[in-house]
């Protein structure tokens, strides 16, 4: 027996329409360095028309791949909006990249326009005359006569192209299942890998974003999108933004302390979402220039663990909550959020807040063990995620070597490569990446929980564990720390401090006390970077006996 219910397709052409009509109020503004640009969604929708009247003018067809090159700002949100609604695919480049991975991403990517801001005019002037497919740039925000660009390309003025065309577009009805935007990984392990989002995928995705199980989005929220657009697609704010009537604050280029908080105190916006280093920055910020920032309700942290530390600083110095969230570029990007269930108090609270949070509603998981079978849910039992569901991918976009393919899927379920244990009702702690953990005498060594432990002493701003070889016990954590600005402390108080809650065969020997801790382009910390430099020795450490 089938329903009675009519069908229709979840497409982002559906959304932008909807947007731009039933939210047309709610507005995204734009940070500047002293003041705001603004704009509503109502007027995002009609400049949305005269952009795929534009991109229709140069040639861009169906599932033809539109990059960005650009920062967090409202015409990339006013691109995010119009590619994938007209039926083309939308390609947020990672504007952190090497030029050798972008020249990879661009090629495999085959993309045909590329929307550069002015201000990175320069850096993509460097690799364009390598992008082979490329035969448009459109220069936002700066002078597209100054571009220089290869026989072939033709450059154009963002403004310009929409002044000259009509504002009225007849958005295509698309297919929910066909290609609406991709993103690549960061390539941290061998060249970048392809993932390509379904309309269907990036609205459920996004729908479960404006959920309170996730970060609860409303039209009275002020939401401020740090996360990189070109980083799993800003966590889906741009969509989830465009369905709950959120206003949408963008930073542009200032990203740094000082200008973060001053865009915070003229817009006081009700929610955050960034990576840890950010609010790292921030905390630092605050304690010598204290600043009322009460006004967020919640932040949603990603890409890594937040130090308990660190929480505890917002939550009992700024009466902000920090949430976990766990995700990836395969998973687009919200798989769990770390929102204690109503019962918990104390310290249970504190260890569901420390987690990575409970699994969404459509996110499939399991734990597999060493022998690739699963280990029981008991908040004990230890192996690698994987997970499976509509917005979780099922495969790369054109795969160069099948092994890949083989090594990140089991029948159907993603391998995530992180480690973790989950509990009885479905709340995820990671340990490790399964790359990063430690392997001693046989017994594993949690790189992330050293971490947040080293980053608990008042000297430390930031710690990185490793692991480095070692004859006797194969494995041994090496750890790279950067002190506090005034904070004396050496080797062996660290180890004391550590001490206090690790067994003494876990505890490292080796201490480097570094000015920066090298990291990838979205934040981690770079361990791959860290390994090669002691191997190289490049790394000085002190050895404690």
């Amino acid at each position: 027996m089938l329903s009675t219910m009519q069908d229709g397709p979840l497409s982002l052409a559906n959304l932008l329409r909807y947007a731009a009509s039933v939210h047309a109020d709610a507005t995204v503004t734009t940070w500047t360095g002293s003041t705001t640009r603004r704009r509503t969604f109502g007027e995002l929708g009609a400049r949305a028309g005269k952009l795929a009247n534009a991109l229709r003018g140069l040639g861009v067809g169906a599932f033809d791949r539109v990059a960005t090159f650009m920062w967090n700002n409202t015409q990339h949100m006013e691109v995010y909006a119009t590619v994938p609604a007209m039926g083309a695919v939308l390609h947020a480049l990672n504007i952190r990249l090497s030029s050798e991975q972008l020249v990879f991403i661009a090629h495999h990517a085959e993309d045909r326009v590329v929307f550069v801001d002015g201000s990175l005019a320069s850096a993509f002037e460097g690799v364009l005359p390598r992008l082979r497919t490329v035969r448009h740039v459109i220069l936002v925000n700066g002078d597209a006569a100054g571009f220089r660009a290869p026989r072939g390309v033709e450059v154009h003025s963002y403004e310009a192209l929409l002044e000259a065309q009509p504002g009225v577009y007849d958005f295509p009805v698309l297919d929910e299942r066909s290609a609406a935007a991709m993103c690549y990984t960061s390539g941290t392990t061998g060249d970048p890998k392809g993932v390509v989002y379904s309309h269907r995928s990036l609205f459920l995705h996004a729908m479960h974003v404006t959920t309170p199980a996730a970060m609860g989005l409303s039209t009275s929220d002020r939401c401020l999108a740090i996360v990189p657009m070109f980083h799993v697609n800003a966590w889906s704010l741009p969509f989830a933004c465009m369905l709950s009537g959120a206003s949408l604050l963008m930073p542009d280029r200032f990203l740094q302390p000082e200008p973060l908080l001053a865009m915070m105190e003229a817009e006081r916006p009700t929610h955050a979402a960034a990576v840890p280093t950010i609010w790292t920055g921030l905390a630092g910020r605050l304690a010598t220039h204290p600043q009322d920032i009460s006004y967020l309700r919640e932040v949603v942290v990603g890409g890594a663990a937040m130090p308990p530390t660190l929480m505890k600083t917002f939550e009992e110095h700024h009466r902000v909550k920090v949430v976990h969230g766990w995700g990836m570029t395969e998973t687009s990007s919200v798989g769990t959020v770390a929102h204690p269930p109503a019962h918990a108090t104390g310290e249970d609270l504190w260890r569901y807040r420390m987690s990575q949070g409970r699994f969404a509603p459509l996110v499939e998981f399991r734990l597999m063990g060493d022998n690739n079978a699963p280990v029981p849910n008991d908040g004990e039992s230890l192996g690698e995620l994987e997970v499976s569901g509509p917005w979780i991918t099922g495969s790369y976009y054109s795969p160069s070597h099948e092994a890949i393919e083989a090594d990140s899927f089991d029948e159907g379920w993603l391998r995530t490569g992180d480690v973790g244990r989950i509990s009885p009702d479905g709340f995820l702690t990671l340990v490790d990446r399964a790359k990063d953990v430690i392997k001693s005498g046989g017994e594993w060594i949690s790189s992330i929980d050293m971490e947040n432990d080293i980053m608990a002493h008042p000297a430390v701003a930031e710690a990185a564990v490793f692991g480095v070889p070692d004859e006797r016990w194969d494995e041994r954590p090496c750890v790279a720390v950067v002190l506090r600005t005034g904070e004396p402390a050496d080797a062996t108080a660290l180890r004391e401090h550590l001490a206090e809650s690790w067994a003494k065969w876990q505890l490292p020997e080796r201490w480097a006390f570094v000015a920066e801790i090298p990291k990838t382009s979205v934040g981690k910390f770079d361990k791959k970077v860290l390994r090669r430099q002691y191997a190289d020795r490049r790394l000085a450490f002190i050895h404690l006996d």
